[in-house]
């Protein structure tokens, strides 16, 4: 028995029973066509077509009874193969991600090296952004995967996840004076600061702590990343507040940090997806590498809108 031979039974009743035509579906002869009935019967030990001479002119009784049997058997071995297709897509496809430059610099690095190894034929393709351009970026369909600690919850088409807590650290040349003595935002307004552009990197706690004070805070320049701030400190322009993840002693070797979690609080990284969308396995293992809490599972639950999946914390 062979799947060619169930072919033949299943196109010679969507045919009509007229060979001809079945022969011409299945890009064969219509001897072959018959052949291949035949030697089904025999291998079965029942007659599938009522005969008229040469010519089929229905089904019989056990042939109609064996019809959906091997329609479910054409059907799996579909499935068999879809499968198998599946299979190669997850090894080998796109993943786009948006980001932030914080994220893209600083937090992505580990993730996208354990990505590379498990999968090293999915091409990446990394896309910087403020906060809302990478919520932009998904909702086009542009990107899978986004990255952000602003703007992502405010999207009621995307399903954000927290990933990690982090918090600000205060970034000073050596020997500067805010290296002795207590970190408070009295004696930081006192300086000339330099910090995230509204919108990015935690921006809004840093605002809020000035405000919830009563200070007026002195900041003489703005960027989008950590890295730009951290030239202009260098240059003696202004003390600098970034995340702490952006802060790397054995490569800032020109700079000291000092923790200011105290001063502005705790900000959370989120990780957003399209709400309803596919994911191929291998978007689930990113996501994973990314943040190990968001597990497959946790994913799916919150993707299907099943209770609890969007108050899922960290």
């Amino acid at each position: 028995m062979n799947f060619q031979q169930l072919r033949s039974v299943r196109e010679t009743v969507r045919c009509g029973f007229n060979l001809t035509d079945v022969a011409t579906a299945l890009h064969t002869s219509q001897p072959g066509v018959s052949r291949q009935i035949r030697e089904l019967e025999e291998e079965i030990g029942i007659e599938l077509f009522v005969r008229a001479g040469k010519r089929l002119t229905g089904l019989t009784e056990p042939g109609a009874h064996v019809l959906p049997i091997v329609e479910r058997l054409l059907l799996e071995c579909s499935n068999l193969k879809k499968a198998g297709q599946e299979y190669m897509a997850q090894q080998n496809g796109l993943l786009s991600i948006a980001a932030t430059h914080s994220q893209a610099r600083y937090a992505l690095p580990p993730a996208v090296q354990e990505f590379r190894a498990q999968f090293p034929h999915v091409k990446l393709h990394l896309h910087q952004g403020s906060p809302k351009q990478v919520a932009e970026m998904l909702l086009s369909g542009e990107v899978d995967v986004g990255i952000a600690t602003e703007a992502l919850n405010g999207y009621p088409e995307l399903v954000a996840l927290p990933c990690y807590r982090w918090t600000h650290s205060v970034i000073v040349p050596p020997g500067h004076a805010l290296l002795s003595g207590p970190l408070t935002l009295e004696r930081l307004a006192q300086f000339a600061l330099i910090t995230y552009d509204n919108g990015f990197t935690g921006r809004t706690h840093i605002d809020q702590a000035f405000a919830q004070h009563q200070l007026m805070p002195n900041i003489v320049l703005t960027a989008m990343d950590a890295d730009v701030i951290k030239t202009y400190v260098e240059l003696g322009m202004g003390v600098g507040i970034v995340a702490s993840i952006a802060y790397e002693a054995e490569r800032d070797t020109a700079l000291r940090a000092l923790d200011a979690g105290a001063l502005f609080g705790i900000n959370l990284t989120k990780l957003a997806v399209r709400r309803g969308s596919y994911l191929r396995s291998y978007v689930y293992a990113f996501i994973e590498s990314f943040a190990p809490t968001l597990n497959r599972a946790i994913v799916e639950q919150t993707l299907s809108g099943a209770p609890g999946g969007d108050h899922y914390d960290i």
